[in-house]
């Protein structure tokens, strides 16, 4: 999972820190449960690295997580271009509304439930698959950062209801994952009930981001991209319609117990 050129700088800082202290390849090797040779074709490029072997390394070379912080970077730039704008805004983002209509939004997914959405694309590789995962829970680290933004999301319970009996399991773990963030505080989440038909939000999922200077930036997504909205005119109609969907949520604690009672149902089956 390498993106060139940060791929090189990778490896030149891997053998910077290596010889910085003063360990061999074969030395080094050993740490981290490589040979020698295998640690030569990785700094020489004739061998890819992942994820996991960088967090060995960092933890090996005490690098405070420089290895893995590149790789993230790199992953981050490798997204597509649409993108990129909207990953910018929430990532200094003090106030964050998200919801869609039919899946728990990517910030509060688990690993288990992110990797079994991401999977259903018949398209993507293990190897995109885990690529994928792996950007999606970085990007949740916003949440547990100094001065978190404030999270508020509205969530269908026909989307917490909806599962078979093989994914009854991730589902029971993703609503006490949910639960566990509103009780943790910094994330509200509202439920909007089944018995609800008919509401604005179900023209499709919106996500908004408040700045540190008031302004708010949109996002849109569909099945082959997204766009990131920042016109004064369509920023007020996106306003509009998350206070439409808003309104027709269950309040706070109403909307706990009610997760509180779908997560126990699924984990009773």
């Amino acid at each position: 999972m390498e993106s060139e050129p940060t791929a090189e700088l990778i490896r030149a800082q891997l053998r910077r820190l290596r010889l910085a202290a003063d360990l061999t390849q074969e030395d080094f090797g050993k740490q981290v449960h490589f040979s020698g040779s295998q640690i030569s074709a990785i700094e020489l490029g004739q061998r890819p690295f992942d994820r996991l072997f960088l967090k060995r390394a960092d933890e090996v070379l005490n690098s405070d997580g420089l290895l893995l912080g590149l790789l993230r970077i790199a992953e981050l730039h490798g997204q597509p271009h649409f993108l990129r704008p909207w990953l910018d805004a929430e990532r200094v983002a003090q106030q964050l509304r998200c919801y869609h209509p039919t899946l728990i939004p990517g910030l509060l997914q688990t690993e288990h439930y992110a990797r079994a959405m991401i999977r259903a694309d018949d398209m993507f590789s293990d190897d995109e698959v885990e690529r994928r995962l792996a950007v999606r829970m970085d990007r949740q680290a916003i949440l547990t950062r100094p001065e978190p933004p404030i999270l508020v999301a509205v969530i269908e319970e026909a989307t917490l209801r909806r599962a078979d009996e093989s994914f009854r399991g991730i589902m029971a773990q993703q609503i006490a994952h949910l639960v566990d963030c509103v009780q943790r505080g910094g994330v509200l989440i509202h439920i909007i009930p089944a018995e609800l038909s008919v509401h604005v939000g179900l023209d499709g999922p919106l996500t908004l981001a408040r700045g540190a200077e008031g302004d708010w930036v949109g996002y849109l997504e569909n099945q082959v991209g997204g766009a990131t909205i920042d016109r004064a005119e369509e920023i007020a109609t996106l306003l509009a319609r998350w206070e439409g969907i808003r309104s027709v949520a269950l309040p706070k604690g109403q909307s706990e117990l009610l997760m509180k009672e779908v997560m126990e149902s699924w984990s009773t089956i």
